[in-house]
This record gives structure tokens, C-alpha cells and sequence, in this order.
């Protein structure tokens, strides 16, 4: 299953962002993402832009992996605290949870963690779940 999140962002953002999932369920999502240099603010550490990019591709993937066939996903919010920084030359790992499957709307809550273990960012999103479209319509 990472193979295949993998295959369907080529060419796309987290592409771009050099992200590597490690392990995708519907209960959990991992990835890894190597701290670049264009990733950078001028102060070496991750952008918090990159970071936020980050953490919502692992809740859309959450949420895609909890709705119905054939159903579509959009962030409708999202909340980052920035705990601290991720150097230059460094990784970070994410993991990303539902902490509510619902009907309409998909509850993520995502750490993102630097290679020695320390809180680098917690994230919670809400993905709205957009029905698949009736036959005809």
C-alpha cells in the first residue's frame, strides 16, 4: 500500500517535497521527509510551510483510506502548533491518526517528530468527505 500512495503522488507536491511513506493503514500513516536546504527558511531549520504541506498529505491519505469508494476529500481546517525546529542536513518523521470517522467529515491528528525523537510539530485537520457523485448526475 505505500508503493501505491507513493506511485499516486508522482510528480505532484509531496513528490516535490521528497516525501517517503513508510508504512499506510487505515489506523496509521508514516512518512519521512529529509530536511533540504530548499526546504529551509534562511535560518537552516524546516520551513513551516514544508512542514504543514507535510502533515496535510498524511491526513488526506488517512482520510481516503476511511471513506467510501469512490468518495473525494478536501481540508476544511487545520491547526499547527510548531514546537520546535528541524535542522539543515536532518529528518523528520510523521505520523498521522483518525481520531474521527465520520460520514461527512475525517478527524486527523498528526505528529511530526525530528530523528532524535523530540516534538517537532502537532497538527489536527479536518477533511470533509465529498460524496461520489449519483449515477446521471
Amino acid at each position: 500500500m505505500s508503493l501505491d500512495i507513493q506511485q499516486r503522488f508522482k510528480g505532484l507536491l509531496p513528490d516535490l517535497l521528497g516525501m517517503e511513506f513508510t508504512e499506510v493503514s487505515p489506523d496509521r500513516v508514516l512518512a519521512r521527509l529529509a530536511v533540504r536546504k530548499d526546504l529551509c527558511t534562511v535560518g537552516g531549520n524546516l520551513h513551516g510551510g514544508a512542514i504543514m504541506a507535510f502533515a496535510d498529505t498524511l491526513g488526506a491519505v488517512v482520510a481516503i483510506l476511511n471513506m467510501p469508494e469512490g468518495a473525494r476529500t478536501t481540508t476544511i481546517e487545520s491547526k499547527t502548533n510548531f514546537i520546535r525546529g528541524a535542522a539543515l542536513g536532518t529528518g523528520v518523521t510523521a505520523e498521522s491518526v483518525p481520531l474521527h470517522r465520520g460520514r461527512t467529515t475525517v478527524v486527523c491528528q498528526t505528529t511530526v517528530r525530528s530523528d532524535a525523537g523530540k516534538l517537532v510539530a502537532l497538527v489536527t485537520q479536518t477533511q470533509l468527505v465529498i460524496a461520489p457523485a449519483a449515477p446521471g448526475a
